[in-house]
């Protein structure tokens, strides 16, 4: 088995950057490419990414995405040896992945990585590799020196497996984000709460991400940001063609697509204005003033769902004309709890559960900002008793 001398980095953003350093410190021969013309590190770089690929024996890719990795292979394509090795550690779609294995054959390896730029100068990151086992034995000198080497069977699969592991650290985000809120609305200061959530599961990212959830103006310089895991969680839910609430959670971030992750749990609660015509709403059903609900919904509004086996659908006059003008005789027993609200800019979705004696509804809403504010379009619903 030989071992690779000279290393191609071609991408030099966060990671790519991460990655030539750690090769040089580690005794490499580096030579680095980027797009941007960046040409800050301690290796040599070039402004001809064919220049990179004719001395080096792994060209190793360090890029956004999945249209980039293909544009920049074909840039170099005449300049590759045929002997050199391609190492991929790109987060991209599955069948991009599959796609590039074909298309160069056993000199491609498919090698995604778990960790970021901390993890990357360490030499820890966890590598999820896959090709052919003899590119594999040449090459595996290079990939130690970054991290633990997991062998995974096909180009596809590993690259699925990354976006697996990305959408539990979305997650884990999203999860602090709730928590933060919901201490938020306690009346508990940032570093109480940050200081016990630092006790339990979601532990480990917060004392990572500590310097950018202490206060409202995040400090240091991002690790991962939140443009490239909504990207990623984006590629995953197309992949899978399932519905993946963390691509939405990300992309409706106030933080810049170049924040840290960690910027994302810091986004504050849903304001009251979107708040208002749920809270009217749940007026109405506690005082049975159907004033409370022209308040809430739009007059074109329809309120829908199945009773007694029928599909029904009040406008809204008929739907007032349900409640009397005084609460219901066992309103002290009833409770009423807003679940969810989403926001995508001008419009939302909300779920609200109902205990109403023996029946438990859950209601879903749609609603729309106009100049007017908040209101709701549209609910839904569904009993059960």
């Amino acid at each position: 088995m030989t071992t690779p001398h000279t290393i191609a980095v071609l991408g030099l953003g966060r990671m790519g950057a991460a990655l030539a350093t750690r090769l040089t410190t580690q005794g490499r021969d580096v030579v680095g490419w980027t797009r941007s013309g960046r040409t800050s590190g301690d290796f040599d770089t070039t402004s001809d990414p064919n220049d990179a690929v004719a001395k080096a024996d792994v060209v190793l890719l360090a890029l956004f995405d999945g249209p980039a990795c293909r544009q920049v292979l074909d840039t170099v394509r005449d300049s590759l040896r045929a002997d050199t090795i391609v190492l991929n550690t790109s987060t991209i779609a599955p069948a991009e992945a599959a796609r590039l294995a074909r298309r160069l054959g056993p000199s491609y390896i498919h090698a995604p990585v778990l960790g970021s730029v901390p993890a990357v100068a360490a030499g820890a990151l966890q590598i999820l590799a896959a090709g052919s086992q003899d590119t594999l034995d040449r090459v595996r000198p290079v990939l130690e020196t970054l991290g633990t080497v997991r062998l995974v069977d096909g180009a596809a699969t590993a690259a699925a497996l990354k976006l697996i592991a990305n959408n539990s650290l979305a997650g884990a985000v999203l999860a602090l984000r709730d928590a933060l809120r919901q201490a938020d609305a306690l009346g508990l200061s940032r570093s109480q709460a940050l200081d016990v959530l630092e006790l339990g599961q979601l532990g480990g990212l917060v004392v990572r991400k500590r310097p950018f959830l202490d206060s409202e103006s995040p400090a240091g310089t991002a690790d991962f940001t939140i443009g490239a895991l909504a990207k990623d969680m984006t590629l995953l839910a197309d992949a899978s063609d399932t519905p993946l609430r963390s691509a939405a959670g990300l992309g409706d971030t106030s933080a810049g697509p170049e924040a840290d992750i960690a910027v994302a749990a810091t986004d504050p609660a849903v304001g009251d204005a979107v708040l208002e015509p749920l809270r009217a709403y749940v007026r109405g059903h506690a005082t049975g003033d159907p004033a409370h609900f022209r308040a809430a919904f739009l007059p074109t509004a329809h309120i829908e769902g199945i009773q007694d086996g029928a599909f029904m659908s009040w406008p809204l006059d008929e739907y007032c004309a349900l409640f009397p003008g005084r609460p219901a005789p066992d309103e002290p027993t009833r409770s009423r709890r807003i679940d969810a609200v989403d926001v995508h800019r001008t419009v939302a979705t909300a779920t609200m559960t109902l205990r109403h004696g023996a029946d438990t509804f859950t209601d879903i809403f749609l609603l729309i900002r106009s100049d007017g504010g908040w209101r709701i379009a549209n609910k839904a619903y569904h009993r059960l008793r």
